[in-house]
């Protein structure tokens, strides 16, 4: 399969542009957050972009998977269209407008959504499937560290 380097770089794009855009809005709060007590195995912020990065590259990967795999994919790139809208609203909740409890229950729609994607790009590409477990993994951590942040503060 030839590489579709117009589309590639587009769908890794989109993902990095609403983390970007939601880290740029969320800014503002980040101050707090570094005052805030945090459950254990809180990692440093330093891994937040880090992570994230790598985690949007991987996600812009797996929807191009699907993008060109020749099979019907409308319905799984909609899924995965409603969790990155999902995604970029849950740190604006959390870190700018501080409603704690709120972007928990936001996060835990974000994981479902997440799960729902990660399935239906298995079923078109299992490598696009594999490649959305760590975005999983890394949502139910941040699960963990808002539910945390919101029992502690």
């Amino acid at each position: 399969m030839k590489i579709q380097w117009k589309n590639l770089v587009t769908c890794i794009a989109i993902p990095l542009a609403v983390g970007s855009l939601s880290a740029l809005l969320s800014q503002s709060g980040m101050a707090a957050y570094t005052m805030m007590n945090k459950p254990p195995f809180s990692p440093p912020g330093w891994v937040f972009p880090v992570v994230w990065t790598i985690l949007y590259i991987l996600m812009g990967v797996a929807s191009y998977l699907v993008l060109t795999s020749g099979k019907p994919n409308d319905a799984a790139l909609t899924v995965y269209a409603i969790q990155l809208f999902f995604n970029f609203f849950w740190s604006i909740l959390f870190f700018r407008l501080g409603l704690c409890l709120t972007a928990f229950l936001w996060l835990v729609v974000l994981w479902v959504l997440i799960l729902r994607t990660t399935v239906m790009f298995y079923r078109i590409v299992k490598t696009a499937g594999y490649l959305m477990i760590p975005y999983l993994l890394w949502v139910a951590f941040a699960g963990y560290l808002n539910l945390g942040i919101c029992l502690l503060n």
